[in-house]
C-alpha cells in the first residue's frame, strides 16, 4: 500500500482521559510523530471540531494524524486505525491471529498490545517481551509496542524488532521521557 507518510516511530494515542492535557501532549511530540485520535465517546460535533484542530497543528508541526473509529472525521485524513482506507492504515494486535489478520488486510503497521501492564486497561494480562516480539515476527510490517510504554522501555524493545512505540502517559508526564525519531 503507497502512503503518504512514512510509519512514525513515536506515537501519541488519545482519548477523552487526556482533557486539556492532550495540548501538552501533542507539544512533546517531535517533528514526524504519529497521533491516534480515538475520542469515542465525545459527541460527533465536538469531535470533528477537536480533530480539526488537531489536524491543523499535525500539519503545522509536520505529524501525522490517524483517526480511528468508522466516521470519517474530515475531508482529508492521513489514514485510519483498525479500519482500511487510503493511506497509513494501522491496526491493534493483542495476539498472533489478530497480528496475522492485521497483515492480511493490508496493513501499514500494527500496534502490538499491550507489551507492559497499562493504566489504560487496568488489570489485563501483559503480554511480555518475548510474547509481543513473537506476536508480529516475521509479517514484514512495522511493529508499535504499546501498552506501559515510553522512551526508556522502547530501548529494551527495539532491540526484538518492533519499529517504534506509542503511549498516551509517557507523553503526559515527564518530559524525560520524550524520545527523538
Amino acid at each position: 500500500m503507497r502512503t503518504r507518510h512514512p510509519v512514525p516511530t513515536l506515537w501519541l494515542m488519545t482519548d477523552e482521559r487526556l482533557g486539556d492535557g492532550l495540548w501538552d501532549a501533542v507539544a512533546r511530540l517531535p517533528r514526524g510523530a504519529g497521533i491516534v485520535f480515538r475520542h469515542y465517546a465525545t459527541p460527533l460535533p465536538e469531535r470533528r471540531a477537536l480533530f480539526a484542530q488537531l489536524a491543523r497543528i499535525a500539519r503545522r508541526r509536520g505529524l501525522v494524524l490517524l483517526r480511528a473509529g468508522s466516521v470519517r472525521l474530515a475531508r482529508r485524513e492521513d489514514g485510519v486505525h483498525n479500519r482500511r482506507a487510503s493511506g497509513l492504515s494501522t491496526r491493534s494486535a493483542h495476539d498472533r491471529r489478530e497480528a496475522v489478520i492485521a497483515w492480511r488486510s493490508g496493513a501499514t503497521a500494527i500496534f502490538v498490545s499491550p507489551v507492559f501492564a497499562t493504566r489504560s486497561h487496568p488489570g489485563a494480562t501483559a503480554l511480555g517481551l518475548l510474547r509481543a516480539a513473537a506476536i508480529g515476527r516475521g509479517l514484514g510490517v512495522p511493529l508499535i509496542a504499546l501498552g506501559g510504554m515510553d522512551a526508556r522501555r522502547f530501548k529494551r524493545v527495539r532491540a526484538l524488532g518492533f519499529h517504534g512505540w506509542a503511549a498516551i502517559d509517557a507523553w503526559t508526564s515527564s518530559p524525560r521521557l520524550r524520545a527523538s525519531a
